[in-house]
């Protein structure tokens, strides 16, 4: 991190809102669970102005559901234009013919659709409000424009036994990956972490079975298995963080989704400066302090979804 003068990537998430109650959901998204003062569409676009200027290479968009942002398209096209790779993680539901036909032209780098079973009940029960045949019939938009996608699986308790099924039709549509990793303790599923999670045992079965499937001749779709856990992943940034920005919805600069620290403010703050914060951010006691403590304390994970601000004095 301290060898850039600049962020790899920023992960934006735009929107809160979204259409489905997901189980699993890390940031506790919803139809009603907008944050108050999400970015204006003159906000977005002057910070796609200075990702742009500043060389990022990279923007992962998410939230909530980034295509439900009215002022989406106009920042893919800012960004696009300025040599900026795009990612985009959606629940698929608003990709109908023009919106494939527009991610194609722009060259979107990767699309994620979330699909949590091969079953429309299993997939429905994991994202109350989502529509499994929407988000099917997205894939197969994107996959006939030669821009193949990635199928997201969350795997829980409730959908477990059609991890290697979902994996086998991501391949038999012609995804480009299938991601997939285990259920991090995060937003909802840490509000009901004793009724979704896995045994670990379980995890590890699908996993190696996973793995052996992917390395049959016939299948030509990528699997993607994530390797820690959240606990790990906090331990594992603390010693070396990203060299990333993870900006949420009001525009807040945080160190992680996992933790509950913002560190800039970029309805005020410029791109630079969030950055030079947000270096400095890992260094906080409090942040070290917080990160030790969630190791004997999981239950700490629940505040994941604050914006703690650290004093700039303190930084």
């Amino acid at each position: 991190m301290a060898d850039f003068e600049t962020p790899l990537f920023v992960a934006w998430q735009l929107t809160n809102r979204c259409r489905a109650h997901c189980l699993a959901c890390c940031e506790e998204s919803g139809p009603d669970r907008a944050w108050p003062g999400e970015l204006s569409g003159s906000q977005a676009l002057e910070l796609a102005g200075q990702i742009v200027a500043a060389g990022v290479p990279y923007v992962a968009f998410g939230g909530g559901e980034p295509l439900s942002v009215a002022h989406c398209w106009e920042l893919f096209k800012r960004l696009s234009a300025g040599a900026v790779a795009i990612k985009l993680e959606t629940d698929g539901s608003l990709i109908d013919e023009r919106a494939a036909d527009e991610l194609a032209r722009l060259g979107v780098h990767c699309v994620q659709i979330s699909i949590d079973g091969v079953r429309a009940a299993t997939h429905e029960r994991m994202r109350p409000g989502a529509s499994h045949a929407a988000a099917l019939a997205a894939l197969e938009r994107l996959v006939a424009r030669g821009c193949p996608p990635q199928w997201v699986f969350v795997p829980t308790r409730l959908n477990l036994p059609e991890i290697l099924p979902a994996f086998e039709r991501a391949n038999q549509l012609g995804c480009d990956a299938f991601v997939t990793g285990p259920l991090m303790q995060l937003g909802r599923a840490a509000l009901s972490w004793r009724e979704l999670a896995c045994a670990p045992q379980q995890w590890q079965e699908a996993a190696e079975a996973l793995r052996a499937r992917s390395s049959q001749p016939d299948c030509t779709t990528r699997l993607s298995i994530y390797p820690w856990d959240i606990l790990e992943e906090l331990q594992r940034r603390l010693e070396q963080p990203q060299a990333m920005l993870l900006i949420v919805p009001d525009g807040q600069v945080k160190l992680l989704n996992a933790l509950p620290f913002a560190v800039a403010d970029l309805r005020r703050d410029s791109l630079a400066e969030a950055w030079q914060s947000y270096r400095r951010g890992w260094q906080h006691p409090q942040v070290r302090a917080f990160i030790r403590h969630c190791r004997t304390d999981p239950e700490l994970l629940r505040h994941a979804n604050a914006t703690w601000p650290l004093a700039t004095a303190a930084l």
